[in-house]
């Protein structure tokens, strides 16, 4: 890394991914790809949700919400991954940097506490199935959607606040994207308090709506076990195991960057993982929740006959 003079002009490289020149195309265009299909697949979901009369529920309406944060989420860090694919190292200005630090931290933690939200929608509509629309009426929806946005884009404050403000020393950012370890590797000063700070705000964020989903999901476990039919336990699960997947993927994955200091995890480690849940877990959450779902396939047969028979006209 090259450390700054004291005239440095405020700016930052992201150093990529290593790999040999030839390979860098074939991999500019499989992350190209992944990306576009990403943002087709959870437009596909938002548009869906909002064409089919029969997906108008609290549920799909969560599933929508979900995509569209992911929408941003993975805009946020794919195009520098582009560009550090196409031309290398790539340098990026300090304020955008701190920017996309801020706007990635506050959609993650905003995801925390959206899976968090979906996870209680399912509690209610199993364990709480006669008052389930009255407590998830249209205005709750909106509260706790409101809310999962509000609560993310605050908490992101402390750890990015806390990040920007440090002195640094040295310029290259081991990753396709400014992140909190990489950047304060590159401080000029002891970061230890900094990442305690960071740890016991994403941690707690974090933690808290692991801890609620987990016993959420207890209460739907003795609730399905004591339902008479296999048949119909059956069900009940398949309504969850959709979201238990994403949520293993996204928690697994942040946890292990997250959680615990910096210094115990070795270079470049950090940028791997990220692809798991910057760019893996969105491209994959529009698959998981429409693969195995007969609702979704029967809005999408709706949609297309409403589709096809506009077309063919009177």
């Amino acid at each position: 890394m090259d450390p700054l003079n004291r005239t440095w002009t405020p700016s930052f490289l992201l150093a990529g991914f290593a790999a040999p020149r030839t390979l860098r195309p074939l991999a500019f265009l499989g992350t190209l790809c992944i990306y576009v299909l990403t943002l087709a697949g959870n437009l596909f979901i938002i548009v869906l949700v909002r064409a089919d009369a029969a997906l108008s529920t609290p549920m799909y309406f969560f599933l929508s919400v979900l995509s569209f944060l992911e929408l941003w989420y993975v805009s946020t860090t794919a195009p520098t991954l582009l560009h550090t694919w196409l031309h290398g190292r790539s340098p990026i200005p300090a304020a955008a940097c701190f920017i996309q630090l801020y706007v990635f931290h506050s959609l993650g933690m905003t995801e925390c506490y959206l899976l968090g939200v979906m996870a209680l929608d399912r509690y209610l509509a199993i364990c709480r199935p006669l008052h389930y629309h009255a407590l998830m009426s249209r205005k709750v929806r909106l509260w706790l959607a409101g809310g999962s946005w509000g609560a993310g884009f605050s908490a992101a404050l402390v750890p990015a606040g806390l990040t920007a403000s440090l002195p640094f020393c040295w310029k290259e950012v081991a990753h396709y994207f400014c992140d909190l370890a990489p950047l304060m590797r590159l401080a000029c000063v002891d970061t230890g308090w900094h990442a305690r700070v960071h740890g016991a705000v994403i941690g707690v964020a974090t933690g808290c709506n692991f801890v609620l989903i987990l016993g959420l999901y207890g209460g739907i476990l003795r609730a399905v076990l004591k339902l008479p039919s296999a048949a119909s336990r059956a069900k009940a699960f398949s309504t969850c195991s959709s979201h238990m997947t994403v949520v293993a993927l996204f928690y697994a994955s942040a946890f292990t960057v997250y959680v615990g200091p910096p210094e115990s995890r070795s270079k470049g480690t950090d940028s791997h993982i990220a692809l798991v849940y910057a760019l893996l877990t969105p491209f994959l959450n529009p698959i998981i929740y429409t693969l195995r779902n007969k609702e979704v396939k029967e809005a999408v047969r709706r949609v297309t006959q409403r589709i096809r028979a506009l077309l063919e006209g009177p």
